[in-house]
């Protein structure tokens, strides 16, 4: 697909976070900003981004809340340390979801659920889910992003299920082709 042929400046960007922008880490949750590493490129992705897209938001699942492991407060520190060194960098997130939820709580608005798109879109009412896409690394972000009909693509090399627009190695491999 030519995304740069594709997207012009009513396009939204929804991205996931762990594995998407910054290190994934493996069995436990990134509980503070000594354990956020931004992954390579990512700074610089958004730098386009920034130039590209009317609305950049993260939406990310944060079960390590309902367990017990970080407050919600902990979540939004470590958010505030992510859009500030994206900013600082000529980058811009419009605004972070995230769902601290467990899975197991009835209605839930975890991913794959479009609950938060729904969120930003009462937030940012010009966001067209048709002139949106879902970049994720978990099958779940995939059938989030189908789930409100956008455009999505993986990023990484997980398995998944559901059968994205395309796929990318890295944010950044993606944000070279616009």
């Amino acid at each position: 697909m030519d995304w740069n042929k594709l997207i012009n400046e009513d396009w939204t960007l929804f991205l996931d976070r762990d594995g998407v922008i910054n290190v994934r880490l493996i069995d436990d949750y990134v509980k503070d900003i000594n354990e956020f590493f931004f992954l390579p490129g990512v700074l610089d992705a958004f730098k386009i981004f920034n130039r590209k897209f009317k609305h950049i938001i993260v939406v990310t699942n944060q079960q390590g809340v309902g367990k017990g492991l970080m407050k919600n407060e902990d979540v939004e520190k470590v958010h505030e340390f992510m859009i500030r060194n994206i900013e600082n960098q000529d980058g811009r997130v419009d605004k972070v979801y995230f769902c601290p939820q467990l899975k197991s709580v009835p209605d839930n608005y975890r991913k794959p659920s479009p609950k938060m798109a729904f969120f930003a879109k009462n937030d940012f009412p010009d966001i067209d889910f048709s002139k949106s896409i879902m970049l994720g690394d978990m099958n779940s972000d995939i059938e989030f992003g189908k789930n409100a009909g956008m455009k999505t693509i993986i990023i990484g090399n997980e398995t998944i299920k559901s059968y994205p627009d395309d796929k990318f190695d890295s944010l950044y491999d993606f944000a070279k082709t616009l």
